[in-house]
């Protein structure tokens, strides 16, 4: 491979021209101009330091680097000026509460408009615990972010298709409203879709169902809806190749993938991916055994799932998008009991068991550091009344569950999470899938929208 010497800053790198060819549109356009530069056997890269490129070419060779806020001036800015997209997304996976103003000011300043969106849209959902710190920004820069929807808690409890006639009032989507401190109707559920043992993901704020069931008999159901909070609309898109059932659904780029679950009674390991922009189905690696309702969740910018071996191991998972493959990350060897489920803050992955000796009261947590590859176990026990636990769903630096008798808000701390607040709990039974919507930030619409629905429940159960 042809290699290249550039001199950025007081140090000369050389570098393969393909790489950087590949995947910077200013070496792209270079070397395709023609220009005396093409034919130099030293391109002097001026205004850019060689801390910046090091970062820049750490990425490109595919390492995930963490970085200070120095450090991630300066990776913007060669992301900017060199036009290199995957540094770009890799800044926006490395979004946090304690880098996101530094994000987010910078990007405005060297005009990185992904970066710059994606950084104002997490400070949004977390603008009561920063807006002290927004005092240092312009003021076009804090009336953009109040411009945006902040995320909000949805949840939606496990229901099977209906009968048109029938229509079950409780078929609906829930929202918290957290000024209230209750949970509202957002919308009905169609009639045909089923929440039971169904996959339930959120991509580009647009809510997926696939699969589920319906009757006791487990009759897997073939139709999947999307629900655009914008419009408050539903759609129908085309079903899996193999219909499934106890799977788990997560989005990514621009594909939703459905990962393991059910076929008539029949673990099984398949998984497909639904690009969204074609909507089409087509088969990827295979889970390396058959799961049902596996664990799922994306840490900057990366897919894990757990598969339980019960009693007393689970092996973590990474899927490589890319080379749509499937790693073994790493094991984690706990007595546990029954059930688990795993949500990501940053590079940490929370997996949350019940305690042993079948104690369904208590919910231990450990947490496996992607970066170090550590895990470490969080001090203290956690209350899981009625599962609350194993419908946890982060947003910011809070973690929000859920269950019949409290939603309960807690904080993400070093070593453990601090219980912030409580609101009412949700006011549907049986088990719930919960995640978050950017919902219109007109307030007065939802809760328009709310008295509406309720009327016409009351209006349908007096018919009835």
């Amino acid at each position: 491979m042809a290699s290249l010497k550039l001199r950025v800053g007081d140090i000369i790198f050389s570098v393969d021209k393909t790489l950087l060819t590949e995947n910077c549109e200013y070496f792209r356009a270079l070397f395709q101009s023609g220009m005396i530069e093409c034919q130099q056997e030293e391109i002097h890269l001026r205004g850019l330091s060689a801390r910046g490129f090091l970062i820049t070419l750490a990425v490109l060779g595919g390492e995930r680097p963490i970085l200070t806020c120095d450090d991630i001036i300066e990776a913007i800015e060669c992301a900017a000026f060199l036009q290199v997209p995957s540094l770009a997304k890799h800044l926006i996976n490395l979004i946090n509460s304690n880098n996101c103003i530094v994000m987010y000011h910078t990007a405005a300043t060297f005009g990185l408009m992904d970066l710059y969106h994606s950084s104002a849209l997490f400070i949004r959902d977390m603008y009561s615990d920063l807006e002290e710190d927004l005092r240092c920004l312009p003021e076009e820069l804090v009336e953009y972010i109040l411009s945006l929807m902040p995320t909000t808690f949805v949840a939606v409890a496990s229901h099977s298709p209906t009968n048109q006639l029938l229509q079950d009032s409780s078929r609906t989507l829930c929202y918290l409203d957290e000024e209230e401190k209750e949970w509202k109707v957002l919308t009905d559920l169609p009639v045909e879709a089923s929440t039971s043992m169904a996959g339930v993901s959120v991509l580009d704020n647009k809510l997926y169902i696939v699969g589920g069931v319906r009757g006791v008999n487990k009759q897997v159901v073939d139709s999947c809806f999307c629900y655009n909070a914008l419009t408050d609309s539903w759609s129908k898109f085309s079903s899996p190749q193999q219909l499934r059932y106890s799977l788990t659904l997560i989005g990514h780029g621009d594909h939703l993938y459905a990962i393991g679950g059910e076929y008539e009674r029949r673990i099984i390991s398949s998984v497909e991916k639904y690009q969204v922009s074609v909507d089409t189905w087509s088969f990827t690696s295979r889970l390396p055994r058959p799961a049902a309702s596996p664990a799922c969740a994306k840490a900057m910018g990366r897919i894990f799932v757990c598969l339980w071996k019960p009693m007393d191991t689970t092996d973590i998972y990474e899927f490589d998008v890319g080379k749509e493959e499937w790693f073994l990350a790493t094991t984690l060897i706990r007595e546990q009991s029954y059930g688990h489920c795993m949500v990501a803050h940053r590079d940490n992955l929370y997996v949350m068991r019940n305690g042993p000796s079948d104690d369904f009261l208590r919910c231990m947590i450990d947490c496996y550091n992607t970066t170090t590859g550590q895990w470490t176990a969080l001090a203290g026990q956690y209350v899981n009344s009625k599962g609350a636990l194993f419908t946890a769903t982060v947003r910011g630096d809070s973690v929000f569950t859920v269950n019949r008798m409290l939603t309960l808000v807690y904080s993400i701390e070093e070593n453990k999470w601090k219980p912030r607040k409580e609101m009412k709990g949700f006011p549907r039974s049986g088990s719930m899938q919960t995640f978050l919507l950017r919902l219109p930030t007109n307030s007065s619409q939802l809760t328009c929208k709310c008295i509406l629905k309720e009327r016409d429940h009351n209006v349908e159960n007096v018919n009835v």
